[in-house]
């Protein structure tokens, strides 16, 4: 079914990993001065990268981390440690440098984009955030819809609009980060849906809730999924009755990123949801994700393995903004500059292994 203009040209233009630029990849790590295999996922990592660039040995340049913040209506039900203006206050700090994001964003020498989707509060001008702001917080899922159909739409088109203006700017190399009080629970309902996971399995903790507090926001999960009864396989409908702002601006960046044949590293559990409503919009995008860490959440691994996906790193992080995403992107980084820049056997004078059929007693 048609969604929009945008989306469906975006949709139209994600193609499966290109099998000639892997197949060079795969030639090139084999003829590299090592044994054979011995760099491990790298080396499989590498020829993935190849395949969504289309190039038998990319190169990375420029690194960018879409950072979406956004607010939600079923904190009024008291499913989070913390209160919704801690939102704002912490957009207020990734844009003044001192969040956890913005120190390992400088390690990974990648920019942050940082957007206001749906923050429930004003926030002043600043030259690095971008408002695009669908809404003041979404409505309580626990009783309805997140948002409106034309809302979903315009976090698809908002998050194209964003990877296509950072890809026209040079940017080859994307991570998704987000930001908003209470988004663990619309994940929850994310991927219980599109999984078919019971919500007692996909929800998590979050920002630190007891055993009481837990088993209330999954049956707050249970009671969204029952209230609104979102088709598994639609993506804009899921994002519609159980989505958040911030979640479906993401889920716009890795359409768009993959259409564009770009690698998009995923984050944590929201990241991850978000990657879920992309895959449900079309399967192929997934080819484009590189799944950076197994977060403590234990929806995250259902989400990740449901798209076929394999954490890099496992560090106990359950942060979100971002952070494993940022940590990851040296790897995927190190992983093509192996394969490019590293010398052959033959480019380097050295003997490769003897053949069984070579040797002579």
């Amino acid at each position: 079914m048609p969604i929009s203009d945008l989306i469906d040209l975006t949709v139209n233009a994600i193609t499966p990993l290109n099998e000639t630029a892997m197949a060079e990849a795969g030639a090139r790590q084999d003829q590299l001065t090592k044994p054979l295999g011995s760099l491990g996922r790298l080396e499989k990592l590498s020829i993935q990268i190849a395949g969504i660039f289309g190039q038998g040995t990319p190169r990375i340049g420029k690194k960018v981390i879409i950072l979406a913040a956004g607010d939600h209506g079923v904190v009024s039900e008291g499913i989070s440690a913390y209160p919704q203006d801690v939102t704002p206050a912490m957009v207020m700090n990734f844009l003044g440098g001192g969040a956890a994001i913005n120190v390992l964003s400088n390690h990974a020498g990648a920019e942050i984009v940082v957007i206001d989707a749906g923050v429930a509060a004003d926030l002043p001008d600043h030259p690095q955030l971008r408002s695009a702001k669908i809404g003041r917080g979404t409505d309580n899922i626990s009783i309805g819809p997140a948002m409106s159909r034309k809302q979903a739409i315009q976090c698809l088109e908002t998050g194209i609009e964003i990877a296509r203006e950072q890809i026209a700017a040079g940017a080859d190399l994307f991570a998704c980060g987000d930001m908003g009080i209470g988004n663990t629970t619309p994940s929850s309902a994310i991927t219980a849906v599109v999984t078919g996971t019971s919500p007692d399995i996909t929800t998590g903790r979050g920002t630190g809730l007891d055993d009481v507090g837990l088993a209330h926001k999954s049956s707050v999960v249970k009671r969204a999924i029952d209230v609104n009864k979102p088709d598994p396989k639609d993506g804009l409908d899921i994002l519609m009755k159980v989505g958040g702002f911030e979640i479906g601006v993401l889920a716009g960046v890795y359409l768009g990123v993959a259409a564009a044949n770009r690698p998009v590293v995923v984050d944590g559990f929201i990241s991850g949801a978000a990657a879920l409503i992309a895959h449900a919009v079309d399967p192929d995008a997934a080819q484009s994700f590189i799944a950076s860490h197994q977060s403590v959440e234990p929806g995250h691994r259902i989400s990740l393995n449901h798209m076929g996906l394999e954490p890099l790193l496992d560090l106990q992080m359950r942060l979100g903004e971002g952070s494993g995403a940022a940590l990851a992107m040296h790897i995927v980084e190190a992983a093509a500059k192996c394969l490019s820049d590293m010398t052959t056997f033959a480019e380097a004078g050295v003997s490769e292994k003897i053949e069984d059929d070579e040797v002579v007693s």
